[in-house]
């Protein structure tokens, strides 16, 4: 056990990410030592940010939970505390269930931590990170909360409304990030397109983007979490005109069938979602595009299933994800609707739609061979370096693959890659030349 050492531990989504990356950097800037998601937590102190969104992310917070309970009860740690989304949702229960934490916090009021460890924000840190992921890229949550009331979703009874963070001080926050080497920005938000919506009533991300891509040694941005009903096209235009802007971007579409869309909440319909799809690949040719869809929700029924299919035929989505419906705690459909469609039936439909979306990734994946494409350089693995295109995002996606023999290549810089050759899931290339 190291004294002063704070090991912290990551669950759920990247948004979570950078609230735990800002207190890292008041923590070191009070004297801590700080580790996060390390295979071997050593410290006297750990602190967990849970997830609380779906069923299988709230156990692997609360399984988490539970071993550092036990770790502490042993003596193997002397401070247990548990901040994020569950505990948002869930402080209370938990106290009673897992009471050997020291204290929960929720999802805005873990900067306490702070004080219960005897220390205090140092002001001239107020908004800064410790940068977790690759010096290069970084996240950059420009938003908190949601508007939308999705029949399905607890997000909003987690985080409440929507609150836009000021452009000035998320431009700021970029300026910082490229003095320290970060060139590539992964822009998050639980709904993207609103930003603005709560300062002035309209929506500003295309402004905001626009004066991101202006700002010196921002290499790529990329955008995430868009949402489909009255999507701003204006964001279109500035995708279209800045290099720097990624022509990759993630639209969670969730169904197509108008009949769930309607029980869903979803404020659209399969018409407008053809449009939709229609129109970003009018706006920006050769945009990568990402969804996620969810089966079995109450009441689909095989047909329903099958205009998702034949959507995403239609729609050959270069990246798709997929879930099946979870009953949430409070929410709408868990209210008003019964959960109505078998578990054996929800994996059956599950598994046909991600067999269907694997073809099509492979077959796009295939068509980049002979394609020389701008690659940004991850991390070398065993005999390859590991690099993405603009398509890709960190982690999540296809990588490029690239013989580490044949030449010396840097972490974090571009390079024009030639394409050899494609499996499901990687391609792989020879460097034609460095970019920068």
């Amino acid at each position: 056990m190291r004294k002063n050492q704070v090991d912290i531990i990551t669950m759920g989504c990247s948004k979570n990410l950078v609230d735990s990356e800002l207190i890292m950097r008041q923590l070191e800037a009070n004297g801590f030592r700080c580790t996060h998601d390390s295979s071997r937590p050593q410290g006297e102190i750990v602190v967990i940010n849970t997830c609380g969104f779906i069923g299988d992310a709230k156990q692997e917070s609360i399984n988490t939970i539970l071993e550092f309970a036990q770790a502490k009860e042993e003596g193997r740690i002397n401070k247990l505390f548990v901040m994020g989304c569950l505990s948002q949702r869930y402080r209370q229960q938990l106290e009673q269930e897992i009471p050997v934490v020291d204290k929960y916090y929720g999802k805005f009021d873990y900067k306490q931590l702070l004080t219960d460890l005897g220390k205090a924000e140092v002001e001239d840190c107020r908004g800064q990170r410790s940068i977790t992921t690759p010096s290069h890229y970084a996240y950059l949550k420009i938003s908190e909360g949601c508007n939308r009331q999705c029949a399905y979703c607890a997000i909003p009874l987690i985080t409440g409304q929507h609150v836009s963070r000021p452009a000035e001080e998320i431009l700021q926050e970029v300026r910082q990030l490229t003095e320290v080497g970060v060139r590539e920005f992964q822009v998050i938000a639980q709904e993207l397109t609103f930003y603005g919506m709560d300062i002035d009533g309209h929506r500003h991300i295309a402004e905001l983007i626009s004066q991101m891509a202006e700002i010196p040694g921002v290499d790529w941005i990329r955008l995430h979490y868009a949402y489909p009903t009255h999507f701003p096209m204006d964001l279109l235009d500035v995708m279209r005109e800045h290099d720097n802007v990624c022509k990759s971007l993630d639209v969670a579409l969730q169904h197509v069938s108008d009949r769930m869309l309607e029980r869903m909440h979803r404020q659209t319909s399969k018409e407008e979602t053809y449009d939709l799809v229609r129109k970003l690949r009018e706006a920006v040719p050769g945009i990568a595009l990402r969804t996620t869809m969810m089966v079995g929700f109450p009441g689909e029924t095989e047909e329903d299933f099958q205009e998702m299919l034949d959507f995403v035929r239609w729609a050959r989505f270069e990246r798709l994800g997929a879930f099946a419906y979870s009953e949430e705690d409070d929410t709408y459909s868990a209210l008003h609707y019964e959960d109505d469609v078998p578990e054996e039936v929800k994996n059956d439909r599950l598994g046909r739609l991600m067999a269907l979306q694997q073809e099509i990734s492979a077959e796009i994946e295939a068509s980049a061979v002979g394609k020389t494409m701008k690659v940004i350089i991850d991390r070398k693995e065993g005999d390859y370096y590991v690099g993405r295109t603009q398509f890709s995002s960190p982690e999540v996606d296809p990588e490029v693959l690239i013989p580490a023999a044949a030449r010396r290549l840097r972490r974090g810089c571009f390079y024009e890659v030639l394409i050899t050759d494609a499996e499901e899931f990687d391609l792989y290339g020879e460097v034609v030349r460095p970019i920068r």
